[in-house]
């Protein structure tokens, strides 16, 4: 039997660990970002209450909203996309990096962070610290 015929070395707990949580920040990071766009709503209104001010006023008599409220309905909406797409971003650069087992300290702080994305970034979150936190995983990115 020569070596090109020899099976691979069957994957420890540690290293199926990795990829999974790799796999699932993945997933956590495209729910993410699809769950970011909703402030766009927010956006749209915004503008809507910037172009068309008579719509928000009921009847032609009524006091209409001034122009501020259009731009910070808009501003804030716009600000918590991109906040949650960077968040998404983040989250699969994560990923990527515990696939490659590089960046550990940068997975660490991202688990933190998503911890606070309840219920799928907290489990995720809580999970990807305990197995990073483990000695036989900071062997692994030693090593790598």
């Amino acid at each position: 039997m020569n070596a090109s015929t020899l099976p691979p070395p069957l994957p420890t707990a540690d290293t199926e660990h990795l990829r999974l949580l790799a796999i699932f920040h993945y997933v956590v990071a495209g729910i993410g970002a699809l769950f970011a766009c909703l402030p766009l709503i927010h956006v749209a209104i915004g503008i809507m209450m910037v172009t068309q001010p008579a719509a928000f006023g009921g009847n032609n008599q009524g006091p209409q909203p001034p122009a501020f409220f259009g731009y910070l309905f808009a501003g804030m909406g716009a600000f918590f996309v991109l906040l949650g797409w960077a968040a998404a971003v983040g989250t699969f650069i994560s990923g990527r990096y515990l696939a490659r087992r590089r960046n550990r300290l940068f997975s660490f702080v991202m688990a933190a962070f998503l911890c606070m994305f309840v219920p799928f970034g907290t489990v995720l979150g809580i999970f990807t610290i305990i197995v990073l936190s483990r000695e036989s995983v900071k062997r692994l990115y030693e090593s790598s």
